[in-house]
């Protein structure tokens, strides 16, 4: 039998977090860990999310990593097929191929008390590792719905990020089901090709307009010569989403004024009153995540689109029956029902100290974590965007150059120190989550009157940092030692 291979650092997803940790190791002169993916390419979602329309909805000059920042971008907010040549351009500038284990997919991630170190267990052999940083990423793993008789239809049915690309769309009937961030982008790319298509919505979401526009080639050319530049206009479009945090988190009543913008656009729009009532949410803005569209609303106002707002009754062979009792027939089915966010398949594969996964650790305690980045039971791991550590109002990266700059910092101090194992100690992430859950009252998150998947079945918001940004950086900068239970290498 073949002995595992040992590695310093086990890094589980190549996407944003995962290649952006790998980055940052080889920066420090830690060239000993490898970044196992299991699909055949680097991007995670952006790899993943080739549906019409597919873009990002925070502006470009805050998506890409600030020790690497794009002059590239043909626009204010960016393509995917953009998006993930960037992540391409960033694997070759810093020679990360050989680091990267493509269509590799990790089955088991155990912690042996015995050797203190990580056992892995992947489609292509065993390793060690002394850490682990799981960088699967919050949008791996599509949420399917569960719907009576949904796999008795024999048409094409799949998930936005699984989209069919052989599945001609031209004079087809088409069911979209959902209305989240993926919806507002798919329906407005293929309405105009089908013969009719049908949105079905829970519940309405607010749409703000899209101000966007189109960089020139001159702009471009100052980016890439002018020193500086691209980091003065990253600063100050920063600065404008950072003050989005007042009205969401600090004054929400504030978010009613730009509701009304919102209501406005929409009105402007729709013309046809009963329409205009199945699109005008009964929530305050912010409460759900807040989609950005110019298009969205022109789409559903086409003869061709009808938005259903009864739910799912049952799926039939050919056709879809609402709660109405209405059978509509369809010749495809697309699923924009977002992904698995507070229940990763990720949690159910790494086992702690004690035995348990972090699925069952959760589930006993609720979801939580130190800094949104470490779980006590779980000796020298770190979890890229974990319990309230995304962020509603600006970019993901943000947040995971923090986590990993608190990475390269705790492995600095464990080799420092000569430390074998840092565990964060069980009243450190007790008191941090109780000072953290005091930040959400108030919140529109938390108090919008909707359901959404920032908070979970039991109303606790899992998801979010309820703070302004700089806050959460300023929080990782260093690695707290003091917080946490050590042992020292033999």
């Amino acid at each position: 039998m073949t002995p595992p291979r040992h590695t310093r650092v086990a890094i589980i997803g190549a996407g944003f977090a995962g290649l952006g940790t790998a980055v940052r190791l080889r920066g420090q002169g830690i060239t000993d860990f490898v970044v196992f993916e299991r699909a055949g390419d680097v991007g995670g979602t952006w790899r993943d999310n080739t549906y019409p329309g597919a873009g990002c909805d925070v502006p470009s000059q805050l998506y890409s990593y600030s020790f690497a920042r794009n002059p590239h971008w043909t626009h204010s907010f960016s393509t995917q097929p953009q998006i993930q040549q960037y992540v391409q351009d960033v694997v070759d500038r810093y020679g990360l191929r050989d680091s990267i284990v493509l269509d590799c997919e990790v089955t088991d991630v155990r912690w042996n008390n015995d050797t203190a170190r990580w056992e892995i267990q992947t489609s292509k052999g065993s390793y060690t590792a002394d850490i682990t940083v799981s960088a699967a990423g919050p949008l791996s793993a599509p949420r399917l719905p569960d719907i009576k008789g949904i796999s008795t239809f024999r048409g094409p049915i799949f998930h936005s990020a699984n989209w069919d690309h052989e599945f001609e769309l031209a004079g087809k009937r088409v069911a979209v089901v959902g209305t989240g961030a993926s919806a507002i982008q798919i329906v407005p790319a293929i309405a105009g090709v089908l013969a009719r298509l049908d949105l079905y919505q829970r519940s309405a979401p607010w749409v703000l307009p899209r101000m966007g526009r189109a960089y020139s080639r001159l702009e471009r050319l100052y980016y890439r010569r002018v020193p500086g530049a691209q980091r003065l206009a990253r600063i100050g479009v920063y600065w404008v989403r950072e003050s989005f945090v007042l009205w969401q988190s600090k004054y929400p009543p504030l978010a009613d004024f730009f509701a009304f913008g919102a209501r406005l656009k929409m009105w402007w729009v729709i013309r046809d009153r009963q329409l205009r009532r199945k699109l005008t949410p009964s929530y305050r803005l912010g409460c759900k995540r807040m989609l950005i569209s110019n298009v969205y609303y022109p789409a559903l106002a086409r003869d061709n689109v009808e938005v259903v707002t009864d739910g799912i009754a049952e799926i039939r062979e050919q056709s879809i029956v609402a709660d109405d009792g209405t059978e509509r027939e369809v010749d495809a089915i697309v699923l924009a029902t977002g992904f698995r966010i507070t229940d990763s398949p990720t949690y159910d594969l790494i086992s702690g100290r004690d035995g348990r996964t972090l699925s069952e650790v959760f589930g006993a305690q609720g979801t939580s974590a130190y800094k949104g980045t470490t779980i006590a039971n779980f000796p020298n791991m770190f979890l890229m965007i974990g319990p309230n550590s995304a962020l509603s109002y600006t970019s993901a990266i943000f947040t995971i150059e923090a986590q990993i700059d608190y990475v390269i910092d705790a492995i600095a101090t464990m080799d420092a120190d000569g430390l074998a194992t840092v565990e964060v100690r069980e009243d450190a992430q007790t008191d941090y989550n109780r000072d953290l859950r005091e930040k959400f009252d108030g919140a529109v998150w938390n108090a919008g009157d909707c359901t959404s998947w920032f908070v979970d079945e039991n109303g606790h918001n899992a998801t979010l940092w309820p703070d302004f940004s700089f806050r959460f950086r300023r929080m990782l900068k260093n690695f707290d030692v003091e917080a946490y239970e050590t042992t020292r290498s033999e």
